[in-house]
């Protein structure tokens, strides 16, 4: 979308069919959110403006409306247009936030996002994060709901931060932050019930 103004960018990019590609890419979610650390293809559904990848914003379309607060960490005016136009979501302060797009996942993101209470768990944030890969980085091992035994994943580029983070917000259960990695068009959730360990 390089080259067009904000006003241009805001109309274009969403889904093609906006009823069956939302339903998939809500289907390819709860199925990944399911299984953690399997990794699902959303496909090339949507083409959301910077800093979002595809699949991020693809995932805004499909669980975003008018009462979905969203918070972008970086760059906002595009994606505020973007959102705007084709959800009536809005971008607010990340204390608010249903679902909050990160640049990596540390522990400030503890401090900042909506962790949820005791008596609703479910008033806590989604995060999204975009990796470098979601194969070729360290060996990581989950552990929890979902995984028969343990389970391997390697994305790279999640940050210093990010295993002490992991930690710490397991230990919020069952409050604390659902995360979903990306890559382009391809996630990988880890919700906090999944426990991640160096291999």
């Amino acid at each position: 979308m390089a080259g067009l103004r904000q006003s241009e960018q805001a109309v274009i990019g969403g889904f093609v069919d906006p009823v069956f590609d939302a339903q998939a890419v809500f289907r390819a979610l709860l199925d990944a959110t399911a299984r953690p650390g399997t990794v699902r293809d959303l496909g090339g559904t949507c083409e959301p403006p910077a800093p979002l990848g595809p699949a991020q914003g693809a995932i805004l379309l499909a669980f975003s409306d008018m009462t979905t607060p969203v918070f972008v960490e970086a760059e906002r005016g595009a994606c505020a247009a973007w959102l705007g136009f084709h959800t009536g979501a809005a971008l607010v302060d990340a204390g608010a936030a249903h679902f909050a797009v990160l640049r990596e996942f540390g522990e400030a993101a503890l401090d900042t996002l909506p962790l949820g209470t005791l008596a609703y768990p479910d008033r806590s944030a989604t995060v999204l994060v975009e990796t470098e890969s979601l194969t070729g980085g360290d060996a990581l091992a989950l552990s929890g709901p979902g995984i028969d035994g343990r389970r391997t994943i390697a994305p790279a580029g999640l940050g210093a931060g990010f295993l002490a983070a992991r930690e710490a917000n397991r230990a919020l259960f069952p409050c604390g932050i659902d995360l979903v990695l990306t890559c382009g068009s391809a996630i990988l959730a880890l919700p906090r019930s999944t426990t991640v360990e160096e291999v």
